[in-house]
């Protein structure tokens, strides 16, 4: 899947820059790790109790798949254009400027990344305990002990965490197909199915399609090592469209098993889908096997947003002075180490927060989901900004129905801001309010003004202030 080296080279040979050291299935493996998380066996209950029909319920999971891959074509086009270890702060940065780069960057690092790993620690904690507790504290001391292993594993080299990430997505890929079989083949099919799809109210059709894209989240990280992949303008396309597909029939026959297993009513009902359709299947011993199925996904997830959140940090300490100790590649290894620190030591401070004051699922989603759709739309805007302001910049892979695609996506990012403010509560003030703290500390940190050269044929310097 992989080819010979960039003709155009994408970045310096400086051991102190990103190395084009990965391959398609490098990329495919981080997207899965990313996307194939806990919430494909916690979300699918909280659609189907708002879709009360199972052929809506098939259906949300679906429209949410073609969603994701008309993202992944915007993110495709920018990402092949303008390689970087920034990612979208990169496209941020070009077509808005450094100060609503700066911003998204200080989300990433106190709100999204950080936010994302400290919960994911949680419910390694939470699963992890069941098996083995450790008193009062055990989910706070596995969640901290699997924050310290997996920055350990990342600053140890590129190559073990893309081992480490190839091997997990692999567990966890296996684990869905397992559930899959379990519904689909041997467990009894529940009665009463419900094949007629009924329209939901308003509310209840933003509430599924919060969750869905939700459960969708994270393709885009690939985006931030599109400067460390083998010929990325051909081979960025080829791994996002083809992360997105894999992603797209895993969901969608895992929510066919849990529904001929259980039935729309029995998934709306069930605190843990994936539990429930295993011991239908193999009796008590499914218990097991679903902790060791959430084990392995929540350290997928946590390492490969590890990998990506790093990328962010590392582009942001190569434009803000104050935070240049950030903006520090290690040759040997190929890996931002001061960045994944950092980012460690972040995540171990929520980790002590949530050992002391526990907060559910439902308000990490609250908290993270209004920064994370805002940006996402900004993202997808810059595409428009970046096509008129540079457009004779060679484009290797453009998207296709431009300007519908991209419009689609836009669309659906708005929305999906406007609800997870409407249909949430108090953690998303908290989180718009924790960026918003960023402006104080953009006025002292004075970002660089972007550096860009907007030649046809410029390739960007990933390690450029730009």
């Amino acid at each position: 899947m992989s080819g010979s080296p960039d003709p155009v080279p994408a970045m310096s040979s400086s051991t102190d820059q990103p190395r084009a050291a990965l391959r398609v299935r490098d990329v495919i493996a981080l997207m899965v790790g990313v996307v194939v998380g806990v919430g494909i066996f916690r979300t699918p209950s909280l659609v189907a109790a708002n879709a009360d029909s199972g052929a809506f319920v098939m259906i949300v999971w679906l429209v949410g798949g073609i969603v994701s891959l008309a993202g992944a074509l915007c993110y495709a086009e920018l990402s092949a254009t303008y390689p970087h270890a920034g990612g979208d702060y990169h496209y941020l940065s070009r077509a808005f400027g450094p100060r609503l780069s700066f911003l998204f960057a200080w989300a990433r690092l106190s709100v999204l990344q950080t936010g994302s790993i400290a919960i994911l620690g949680f419910v390694f904690g939470d699963y992890a305990t069941q098996v083995l507790p450790m008193g009062p504290y055990s989910p706070a001391l596995y969640a901290a002990g699997a924050v310290v292993l997996l920055t350990a594993v990342n600053v140890a080299g590129v190559r073990h965490s893309m081992r480490a990430q190839r091997l997990l997505t692999l567990l966890e890929i296996a684990g869905v197909l397992l559930v899959v079989f379990a519904g689909l083949v041997i467990a009894m099919p529940a009665t009463a199915q419900d094949a007629i799809p009924r329209l939901p109210s308003a509310s209840a059709l933003g509430l599924m399609m919060v969750f869905v894209l939700l459960t969708y989240g994270g393709w885009n990280e690939a985006a931030y090592v599109s400067a460390e992949v083998r010929e990325p303008r051909r081979n960025m396309a080829r791994a996002l469209v083809g992360g997105i597909a894999i992603v797209t029939v895993l969901y969608v026959l895992i929510n066919l098993a849990y529904l001929r297993a259980l039935g729309v009513h029995g998934m709306a009902d069930s605190q843990a889908v994936a539990a429930d359709v295993l011991d239908r299947a193999f009796g008590a011993s499914g218990a097991w096997m679903v902790t060791l199925l959430v084990v392995v996904a929540t350290l997928t997830s946590a390492n490969a947003t590890m990998i990506t959140g790093a990328r962010t940090a590392y582009a942001l300490g190569r434009d803000v002075p104050l935070l240049s100790f950030l903006g520090h590649w290690h040759g040997p290894t190929g890996t931002p180490i001061n960045a994944l620190i950092v980012q460690g030591a972040v995540a171990l401070a929520l980790v002590a927060m949530g050992g002391a004051t526990r907060r559910g699922f439902e308000t990490m989603v609250e908290y993270t989901a209004p920064v994370f759709w805002s940006f996402f739309f900004l993202t997808g805007l810059s595409l428009f900004v970046l096509r008129r302001r540079e457009a004779a910049m060679v484009r290797p892979f453009r998207v296709p129905l431009y300007p519908l695609t991209p419009l689609v996506f836009c669309a659906t990012c708005a929305y999906l801001f406007y609800a997870s403010l409407a249909y949430t509560g108090f953690g998303a003030l908290v989180g718009l309010m924790v960026v918003g703290s960023g402006m104080v500390v953009l006025l002292v940190a004075s970002p660089r003004p972007a550096l860009v050269d907007r030649s046809p044929r410029a390739v960007d310097h990933p390690g450029s202030p730009s």
